[in-house]
């Protein structure tokens, strides 16, 4: 592992997912712990609210960036935090969406959907479905542009995104024109390599992606079991006509093989993908701010939605650099 990354999470909470109740404490300890990226006086105004949820569930809670002092409408990223759906909430993000709208120029819709055990497959997934469809329908009102609507998010948050990706193709719901995958979550068959290779700490392994699958699809757990890909996207048989993609990729994850894959698959199928495989890099490490690693991986993040949602390169505060610098 790179030396900054090892000495950053040296002490750092454990969060696993055997236990829910004790993740989601460890998960608020990490957060805390955690340098996550900040911006200093961000110019972008924050809402939190709640939207009408799927057709006889609740509400979802979100909270809105909003980007001051533009004069047109700004691209629309629906965010969704990480957590093995099973933990973490909006303040998990809070960070990096503030960073994204008030230095990026980005309305930023992160999403509070309902975790598991307690709600599993699909009440999470469609509560980021149906937050992606409002703020397409409502952009206007936080002075989104319904026209340039991406999604993302990392790990679990990945996986809905590529989810919700999937589902907008199919459902001829909003027409997405980007899609930000970090380490995500993609395929509960976990028979890979890198699976097999990645069994102990620091922030997650194969024994916490076992219990993340038993919490999330329940009785649909088992590799053998028929998972719908808007559960587990690696299942999904056809990806052509899906947006454009990023796909951030860290060499000690145990996910690292199936997101190759998936990348490979969105490649061959037409889609427009860019692949980043980070040496040295465990998951979840764009989140500590205090490693290079995450400094630049962060910064790349940046560059890669103002690239695709803009058209132009990041606004620097700094000098930047390529993660492969």
């Amino acid at each position: 592992m790179d030396p900054e990354l090892a000495a950053a999470l040296d002490g750092m909470p454990y969060v696993g997912l055997s236990d829910p109740i004790k993740a989601r404490a460890s998960m608020r300890a990490l957060v805390d712990a955690l340098d996550e990226p900040t911006t200093t006086g961000a110019d972008a105004d924050v809402e939190d609210r709640t939207i009408p949820g799927p057709p006889g569930a609740p509400d979802v809670p979100v909270r809105i960036y909003r980007p001051r002092g533009t004069t047109r409408p700004a691209p629309v990223l629906v965010y969704f935090h990480g957590g093995g759906f099973v933990t973490g909430d909006l303040e998990n993000e809070h960070g990096r969406c503030l960073t994204f709208a008030g230095e990026d120029g980005i309305a930023v819709v992160s999403v509070g959907y309902r975790l598991a055990p307690e709600h599993p497959f699909p009440a999470g997934f469609a509560d980021c479905y149906t937050a992606t469809v409002w703020a397409y329908e409502h952009a206007a009102e936080f002075g989104g542009d319904p026209e340039r609507i991406a999604v993302g998010g990392g790990s679990a948050g990945g996986a809905l995104a590529a989810a919700v990706a999937l589902r907008a193709r199919e459902a001829g719901g909003p027409s997405l024109v980007f899609q930000m995958l970090l380490y995500p979550v993609l395929d509960n068959r976990m028979d890979t390599p890198s699976m097999r290779t990645f069994t102990e700490p620091p922030l997650f392994n194969r024994g916490d992606v076992e219990h993340m699958w038993r919490h999330y699809l329940g009785g649909r757990a088992g590799a053998r079991a028929r998972v719908p890909a808007y559960a587990a996207p690696a299942r999904a048989a056809d990806l052509h006509g899906l947006p454009p993609a990023y796909m951030l990729i860290a060499e000690l994850d145990p996910l690292r093989d199936e997101d190759f894959a998936y990348a490979q698959r969105l490649i061959v199928s037409g889609v427009p993908t860019e692949v980043h495989h980070v040496p040295g890099a465990c998951h979840g490490f764009d989140g500590i701010m205090s490693a290079r690693l995450g400094r630049l991986a962060f910064a790349e993040q940046r560059a890669v939605l103002r690239r695709n949602l803009h058209g132009r390169p990041a606004r620097t505060t700094g000098q930047q650099h390529r993660l492969s610098d």
